[in-house]
């Protein structure tokens, strides 16, 4: 009885094995995940909420696919990453961006609403080894785990990255940084593998949107100017090579046997999960609080308004609107690179004064690059958001 028992434990997974593939493919993903929505968004001129809606209404048909599939199958579980990866990042910029939820709100719910999903999960089946996904219920709290991952990267790399005023590229070493610390801990000392796992498998998502928006800016906003177009074009070729790869090769597909492990062991686990909790909680908390003093620093604390901190701005947006009303929209794109990196860089500052204000001025510029940078632009459409985002502006300016 016991032999079958153990006979039915070992089934495959419908997941992938960790290999050096499984973690490439995931960044390349998340990379993806970051240009693709903002190529949507922005140079197709969808904007947010039809972006949303196409790339929800994509992941839901293809998470219907992997869960029909009876084993793991290459090509659908990987664009469902890369479905998921659109979506969990959208869901964050729509709070974000659409309905003006502060980041610090996004990543502290969105860490409770993953912390919730693991609790739940190893509740009811005892492991979260991704090993195991062999039953509905787990691949259930599989796929929820892996869209608030997504969500909380989104919320933590931006939190950092734009609000804070690291910079994408700094935040992405930081995070290299903190994996390869993981990496050591997990080789050297011991650390739980499916801890080790899951830490790394939500840095993943900051650490992709940083090396997609490091390529695809522009050169003056810090970045390499290869755009979201061929950015997303060249990760998606390499994704699907990869794809490729491993359904001929199918060596990211194993036996999975599932180990429950001793009360000792689980002791252990228990000890390094909050452990690396209080680690994460101090360093993200000390650090935030460290940015967030420095950035007051700088700022006069006098200055309660953003009355006459968007002069720069509205001479910009002046500008533009005049290159399109000339039909000159090359020299309009050129301008909405300008505005955006100005805007960026100035966030942190910015969004310290009055955040309630910045948040609708992002809004509206938002709408001037989607609008500018559309493959055919409208010059109507482009005066009607140039002419809103400049009451705005010149309205907090006064």
């Amino acid at each position: 009885m016991q032999t079958n028992q153990n006979t039915l434990k070992i089934l495959l997974s419908k997941v992938p094995e960790v290999t050096i593939f499984f973690w490439i493919i995931k960044v390349l993903c998340t990379t993806v995940g970051e240009t693709f929505a903002d190529f949507l968004n922005f140079n197709l001129g969808l904007g947010l909420t039809n972006t949303t809606i196409i790339m929800g209404i994509a992941f839901f048909i293809f998470l219907f696919l992997q869960f029909k599939a009876t084993k793991y199958v290459p090509v659908i579980y990987w664009i469902t990453v890369v479905l998921i990866s659109v979506f969990g990042t959208l869901v964050t910029d729509n709070l974000t961006d659409g309905m003006g939820v502060p980041l610090e709100l996004s990543t502290a719910v969105f860490s409770v609403l993953l912390g919730l999903t693991f609790l739940f999960w190893f509740l009811s089946e005892k492991t979260l080894s991704i090993h195991s996904i062999y039953t509905s219920k787990r691949e259930i709290f599989y796929w929820l785990t892996i869209l608030f991952t997504f969500a909380l990267g989104t919320a933590v790399g931006d939190l950092y990255s734009e609000q804070l005023g690291l910079g994408y590229l700094n935040t992405g070493i930081i995070v290299i940084f903190i994996i390869t610390c993981v990496f050591l801990a997990w080789k050297f000392f011991k650390l739980d593998g499916v801890l080790a796992f899951w830490v790394a498998y939500i840095l993943t998502r900051p650490l992709g949107a940083s090396i997609g928006d490091y390529l695809s800016q522009p050169k003056v906003n810090g970045g390499l100017g290869l755009g979201t177009t061929v950015t997303s074009v060249i990760f998606l070729i390499a994704i699907l090579a990869i794809i490729v790869v491993l359904a001929i090769t199918k060596i990211d597909i194993a036996v999975k046997r599932e180990t429950t492990g001793t009360n000792e062991r689980k002791k252990n686990i228990l000890g390094q999960t909050v452990g690396v909790l209080c680690v994460f909680l101090v360093v993200g908390i000390g650090g935030y609080i460290w940015r967030s003093n420095d950035i007051a620093s700088q700022t006069n604390s006098s200055q309660t308004t953003l009355a006459g901190q968007l002069t720069g701005f509205a001479k910009i947006e002046n500008n533009m609107f005049n290159d399109v009303h000339s039909n000159n929209f090359t020299t309009a794109k050129k301008s909405a690179d300008n505005l955006e990196h100005q805007w960026d860089t100035s966030e942190a500052k910015l969004r310290k004064i009055d955040g309630k204000t910045w948040t609708k001025i992002d809004g509206t510029i938002d709408v001037v690059l989607s609008a500018v940078r559309s493959a055919n632009p409208d010059a109507s459409q482009c005066k009607s958001a140039l002419h809103n985002s400049l009451n705005v502006i010149n309205g907090a300016n006064k």
